[in-house]
């Protein structure tokens, strides 16, 4: 598979980002200050046989700084220079633009809680999670994907990781400004029916999450994702309620809830 380096630099955290840039930036001035040295006495008022000299007068030359108490005085000193200003220009161009693609590329603050829940809603065991947004902010026309993946075998033999997607009560809303009860029936007709109860392991069932929206701060298309493992579904659990309302009326949401749960049988109903 063949390398993409322009997204392997988008996607990079931030310190190895940085990490990366300062390494090829040190690297590139020692490489031009070896080929100085290996050209004699090309650059003027640089001590004989510095190093240190010639690699201070490449970053005053790959910058385009030129304090002028250096400079090259023969003509192959001269070409030199010129190749290493160009190289400069390009990578200063290069730079400028990956620092503008990664501050502009589109990023999602959307938490999902870290288990999932299974109790009944309306006399029907309904699958649960809940998704917030972190950010001050609305999305619009936010819709939500649930997929459910597990291990399955054909009459033939054949082995393969099958894709379901689950029907949600309620899949998309116009506006997403706080907190989302997502919502799986586990009726009849849902890939999930009676094998949750049965908790076989050798399924291998997973949730894939999938959000999209449209941030109105930037007008762009945001996306997030989450994955549920089976261990991560609590069956007869529900979450703890996350909406008070203070003495004057007005409504908050406590998100040191956001993620617990309570247990919830037939003594709870």
């Amino acid at each position: 598979m063949k390398t993409d380096l322009y997204h392997w630099l988008l996607v990079l955290s931030w310190p190895k980002f940085l990490a990366t840039v300062g390494f090829f930036y040190f690297g590139l001035n020692v490489f031009f200050a070896l080929v100085f040295s290996l050209i004699g006495d090309g650059i003027a008022n640089a001590k004989p046989g510095s190093f240190l000299d010639l690699f201070f007068f490449s970053i005053q030359t790959l910058s385009t700084v030129g304090y002028g108490s250096m400079y090259p005085q023969t003509v192959l000193a001269h070409i030199v220079v010129s190749v290493e200003i160009f190289v400069g220009l390009i990578s200063l161009a290069i730079l400028t633009g990956l620092m503008f693609s990664r501050f502009a590329k589109p990023t999602s603050r959307v938490l999902f809680s870290e288990v999932a829940v299974v109790c009944p809603f309306e006399n029907i065991p309904t699958l649960m999670f809940r998704a917030a947004n972190q950010r001050d902010n609305r999305i619009l026309e936010a819709q939500i994907r649930v997929s459910l993946v597990r291990d399955e075998q054909s009459q033939e033999g054949h082995k393969m990781r099958r894709f379901y997607d689950l029907n949600l009560l309620r899949s998309h809303t116009p506006v997403f400004g706080l907190s989302w009860l997502v919502m799986h029936p586990i009726d009849s007709n849902s890939p999930l029916y009676g094998v949750l109860e049965a908790t076989n392991k050798q399924l291998r069932l997973e949730l894939w999450i999938s959000f999209t929206g449209l941030d109105e701060s930037f007008s762009q298309t945001i996306h997030s994702r989450y994955v549920y493992e089976e261990a991560d579904i609590r069956w007869q659990h529900r979450f703890v309620d996350i909406f008070h309302q203070t003495p004057e009326g007005q409504w908050f949401i406590n998100m040191d809830n956001f993620h617990l749960t309570e247990p919830y049988g037939l003594e709870t109903q």
